[in-house]
């Protein structure tokens, strides 16, 4: 499946016929072309996006700064609602759930507090790791081209189909640890400039100062903390997105029926939706281990206990019942053991 990552790769890793100017051949810069598009494509849908991560890195490190409101569920029972980046009102004088959003309270607050530019705190090191990333993804694929399976039909040989997605995959998972690895240290830089806004600090601020902190009260491990869940869950995520979409393009769809290439076009997307619902706890343990004990008051007690590893982590998270806190802005609960305390 072709993504605006691996798109300068698979569209662009082809090269053509050199154009010859005045009979000398000359040399093609699409390739090159192709990878700044991309390198710039990728930059500004990570700057319309930050201000949806902002907010949910926020609700991940569990800053809670708007009281929950009252609500109903489909079955008439109240309880309470958090706010998310969109929410539902309340009709005036009449306590009934209007169909439609009453705005974005999250980013009001954030607006309130640091102003618009605050939406996009933490926004450069992640235009960083974007680049990077494209940039890495690109030179491996052009180093180590990868084998396309995506005309596997339930015609090959069961052994020969299993064997090619095997290989993609275990391909994919290579370009994807090396570009984790390389783009690490930007995502902690990136979440701990946005998880100050919980204790108001300004330890992270520039690119640069940012990286001579961390390194000299951490070292140089202080850029990998929360790598090994990251990469497990990315890693977890490719396999079983893979699998799960061979198992179904090889079964359940027949190559008699008339649409079955463009049924197999979105059977892997529709699977990456799905196998990312259960790779999240993955994901926000890993952010949550970026911030831990770092000196910010999201990572420190009494907001958050100081875990020894990203295990230790995990376990506290699934005894509080919040392994996938964050993964909705929607219809956020209180948790009921909270709702019990009050």
């Amino acid at each position: 499946m072709v993504t605006p990552e691996n798109f300068s790769v698979e569209g662009g890793g082809q090269r053509g016929p050199l154009f010859e100017r005045n009979g000398v051949p000359g040399t093609s810069n699409a390739p090159v072309d192709m990878d700044t598009a991309i390198v710039l494509l990728g930059a500004g849908v990570t700057a319309i996006t930050h201000p949806l991560l902002y907010v949910k890195l926020l609700i991940q490190v569990g800053h809670e700064p708007l009281a929950p409101t009252v609500g109903t569920t489909m079955f008439g029972r109240k309880v309470l609602y958090l706010p998310g980046f969109f929410s539902y009102g309340q009709r005036l004088n009449t306590g009934t759930p209007m169909p439609f959003p009453e705005g974005m309270p999250y980013a009001r607050h954030i607006i309130r507090v640091d102003g618009k530019s605050g939406l996009f705190r933490g926004l450069s090191p992640r235009v960083m790791s974007s680049a990077i990333s494209t940039m890495v993804r690109s030179k491996v694929k052009q180093a180590v081209p990868g084998e396309n399976t995506e005309n596997v039909s339930n015609r090959d040989d069961l052994k020969t189909s299993f064997r090619k997605v095997v290989r993609e995959t275990s391909h994919e998972m290579v370009v994807q640890c090396l570009s984790r690895i390389a783009t690490h240290p930007f995502h902690v830089i990136s979440v701990r400039c946005m998880a100050q806004f919980v204790g108001r600090e300004v330890k992270y601020r520039g690119l640069f100062s940012c990286v001579a902190k961390i390194f000299q009260e951490e070292g140089v491990t202080g850029f990998f903390v929360g790598l090994i869940p990251h990469v497990l869950g990315e890693v977890i995520f490719l396999w079983c997105c893979n699998l799960l979409a061979h198992l179904i393009n090889t079964y359940a769809v027949d190559d008699n029926f008339s649409q079955a290439p463009a049924v197999r076009s979105y059977t892997k997307f529709v699977m990456g939706i799905a196998v990312s619902v259960l790779t999240y706890p993955f994901m926000l343990v890993a952010d949550l281990m970026a911030v831990n004990n770092c000196g910010l008051a999201a990572g420190l007690p009494p907001n958050s206990p100081i875990f020894k590893s990203w295990v230790h982590c995990w376990r506290h998270l699934g005894v509080q019942g919040q392994l996938f806190r964050g993964s909705s802005f929607f219809f956020r609960r209180v948790p009921v053991a909270v709702t019990a305390l009050e």
